[in-house]
């Protein structure tokens, strides 16, 4: 449960991200879609990784 606590709590965020910046956020997501797809691959790994490793830790 604090799990999909957790997932809820990231997409906040990240709604709130948008709604406060707006053209960063724009800016961001085209600096996206100019990465070649390894480089796009490699990121998204780094960042599930993170991601699985602090949801680990923070549901000990």
């Amino acid at each position: 449960m604090q799990l999909i606590a957790g997932a809820f709590a990231f997409l906040a965020l990240e709604g709130l991200l948008y709604a406060a910046f707006p053209e960063a956020m724009r800016r961001m997501l085209a600096t996206t879609l100019a990465l070649p797809p390894e480089r796009l691959r490699l990121v998204g790994l780094a960042v599930a990784a993170v991601g699985i490793g602090l949801a680990t830790l923070l549901t000990r």
